[in-house]
């Protein structure tokens, strides 16, 4: 066999075991990533809290740091919950209140923690209902397309002065769905979408990076 026959079967041999390679790495990368990011939490959390009580322990039972580590993560993540059952109460209430007014005394601190609040508040469990539907609907100019949510049907005096039945529908901006404009729209301008208001929110969060699958997957279809 020739030389210049023997270079492409060894070309070939080589795209594959670099193929090959690349699978296996994407298969592996987000076992790796997740086990790298709870280590790191562990070795965070547990190595902040091990040493108020390691030094209390018995000298036969130092021999496992790490294993000392996950045990005092458990405990923190054990205290937060706990803490989380306590807030539901009048007097956990009265400390986070003390708390929030303590945090928004301080000039730059409040402004963060007052944005994180709204983000928490928005779309927590108690306003899970706040969003009815995802929408399409022109905006800000005719031809030019913006997801919304309908927020209202229902609109009351601004619905008495309109000429036609309007809704109400939140365009939020991106990736800060905090933030958006409130709208009044016919309702021959809104065109329902299918997709689920959670799949809404990760488009918009994304900045359209993240399309939820069309059609959209029914319920009925992953039960089969």
């Amino acid at each position: 066999m020739s030389v210049t026959s023997s270079l492409p079967n060894t070309e070939s041999r080589l795209v594959t075991f670099r193929n090959a390679f690349i699978s296996g790495a994407l298969l592996l990368a987000p076992l790796i990533v997740t086990v790298w990011a709870f280590a790191q939490i562990i070795a965070l959390v547990g190595g902040t809290v091990r040493p108020l009580f390691f030094d209390r322990l018995p000298a036969t039972l130092r021999d496992l740091p790490f294993l000392w580590d996950v045990v005092s993560t458990i405990s923190v993540v054990l205290i937060v919950t706990a803490l989380g059952y306590v807030s539901r109460y009048v007097f956990g209430k009265f400390f986070v209140s003390i708390g929030e007014r303590f945090m928004l005394s301080i000039p730059g601190v409040s402004a963060v923690y007052n944005t994180v609040k709204q983000i928490v508040d928005t779309f927590g469990t108690q306003n899970k209902n706040l969003f009815n539907q995802v929408v399409l609907v022109e905006f800000p100019r005719p031809g030019i397309w913006a997801i919304g949510f309908l927020t209202n049907k229902t609109q009351g005096e601004a619905q008495a002065k309109t000429a036609e039945e309007v809704w109400t529908v939140f365009v939020p901006t991106t990736p800060n769905p905090t933030s958006g404009f409130l709208m009044l729209f016919p309702t021959r301008d809104i065109t329902p979408l299918e997709m689920s208001v959670g799949e809404g929110m990760k488009m918009i969060i994304s900045g359209g990076a993240v399309v939820p699958p069309w059609p959209a997957v029914k319920a009925a279809d992953l039960a089969k």
